[in-house]
């Protein structure tokens, strides 16, 4: 394991009890992140900025109420940082791209004021691929961002700054958001924790539209109970977000990870998928390790298709076209040849080819419904294959899996198209052939609408029962 890698650093709900306890000064806590901040960033590039300044004085404020026994948030006092896509007042906000290199947001995204409130010390932001629009985090503003496992590799993308930031212990607890797997990508590829929460669970103002029905805030974070503080500080309803769902979940405490009596769905491919021989192993030992835990675990199939993802990208290409094609005429020169083919290829979608798009939807829906109908949850690879090359430029990966498979290294943008489920990445064992050895293997986790509570908690039996 590379020594960029922080295995033992401690988690964000252990700082948040000592601090709450008086056994650590949350000063000491972020002079630490920013000091690991510096140390890591020649080598990974996962920052766009680091604010020392303004983190050192939240810390004293922080200590200081801690020590008039204030009422304390969830994250007091901890260290997190954000996706440079997620606006913050006051500072240069850029989405990895020339277009917004000087843009300076007047106003907090949703997120940020909730993670404020919570207790949490932002220590800076984090790096995206432009308009965070694909898997490896490269962009041409900022360059390629490095994965704290083997730096040949991308921590995964598009919220591959704040997986690799958590992975190399600079903060326990990243933001990030996800429109078609963009935390749970890097969460498997960096060997963390990343959950997509059902749509409106987090609040999600940060775009220009309101009604969205792909997009997602979510954690990255070091651990599942680290990411369930996560969405209790974020959790909404807020009118931020029109779509915010009511009813928040009760995470106060810890998340029971006894499955007993609980049904699995194990599904290696998805139905069409060629799934890398290593992950498919991985994935069934950790599916096996789950049912000796005392979960029931049933093969399934839910039939998905190429198509299915192919859908997936209409609409994102429609979404780059919208929200960014007024900028290619003055900055195409200097943007990601990805995101220019993207933003032509949006424009280029019809009306009704736009609207049939829900049609696929609901094939998709009346394919996992009978699914989640007859079980807690579905388990299968976060990613197809190992870690993609860190940049862009390099060469292309080699392909391992069967030949007349589906070649997507993810596995993910097929239940943003089911919204409302949510689903989580967790870490459950690693690559051993010569080319990637020690690298991570994720396992996703899909749970039935709006039960983050029930994923949060398979993905604790996850942990409890990968060997380490």
């Amino acid at each position: 394991m590379s020594d960029l890698v922080e295995p033992h650093a401690p988690t964000a709900h252990e700082l948040a009890a000592a601090i709450a306890a008086g056994a650590v000064s949350p000063v000491d806590v972020v002079a630490r992140a920013l000091a690991r901040a510096d140390e890591v960033q020649p080598a990974l590039n996962c920052f766009t900025a680091r604010w020392p300044d303004e983190a050192m004085r939240a810390a004293h404020d922080a200590a200081a109420a801690a020590a008039r026994g204030d009422a304390l948030g969830v994250l007091h006092g901890v260290p997190v940082a954000v996706k440079d896509t997620t606006p913050v007042a006051g500072r240069r906000t850029t989405l990895g791209s020339y277009a917004f290199e000087h843009s300076v947001p007047d106003r907090d995204g949703y997120v940020i004021t909730a993670l404020r409130r919570a207790g949490a010390i932002i220590i800076g932001q984090t790096t995206t691929p432009e308009f965070a629009h694909t898997l490896v985090t490269d962009s041409p503003l900022w360059g390629p961002t490095r994965n704290p496992h083997a730096l040949d590799r991308t921590p995964g993308g598009s919220s591959g700054g704040s997986a690799a930031a958590v992975a190399s212990g600079c903060v326990p607890l990243a933001e990030g958001s996800d429109m078609g797997g963009s935390v749970r990508i890097p969460a498997a590829w960096s060997g963390v924790v990343g959950l997509k929460p059902s749509l409106g669970r987090i609040p999600m103002d940060v775009l220009p539209g309101l009604f969205d029905t792909i997009s997602h805030h979510g954690p990255l974070a070091r651990c599942t109970d680290d990411a369930r503080l996560f969405l209790a500080a974020t959790q909404g309803p807020d009118d931020a977000d029109i779509m915010s769902i009511p009813g928040p979940l009760d995470l106060a405490r810890p998340l029971d990870a006894d499955l007993t009596g609980m049904r699995l769905g194990l599904s290696t491919t998805l139905g069409c998928w060629a799934v890398d021989p290593e992950i498919a192993t991985a994935v069934e030992a950790a599916a096996q390790r789950l049912e000796d835990a005392g979960a029931t675990v049933v093969p399934v199939d839910p039939g998905f298709r190429a198509e299915h993802e192919a859908a997936w990208m209409v609409l994102w290409a429609v979404f780059m076209a919208a929200y960014y094609g007024d900028v290619l005429e003055e900055f195409g020169d200097r943007m990601d040849p990805q995101v220019v083919t993207l933003i032509e290829a949006g424009r280029q979608v019809d009306a009704p080819t736009y609207k049939r798009v829900e049609l696929v939807r609901t094939e998709m829906w009346q394919l996992l419904r009978p699914i989640l109908a007859e079980h807690d949850a579905l388990l299968c690879p976060t990613m197809a294959q190992p870690p993609y090359p860190a940049a862009k430029a390099d060469p292309p990966p080699v392909h391992r899996g069967p030949a007349d498979g589906y070649r997507s290294a993810d596995m993910t943008a097929v239940f943003n198209m089911v919204s409302p489920c949510p689903a989580i990445s967790v870490p459950c064992g690693r690559h051993t052939r010569a080319a990637d050895a020690g690298l991570p293997i994720g396992l996703q986790v899909v749970g039935r609408r709006w039960r983050e509570d029930t994923v949060l908690r398979i993905g604790r039996a996850v942990e409890l029962t990968t060997p380490s």
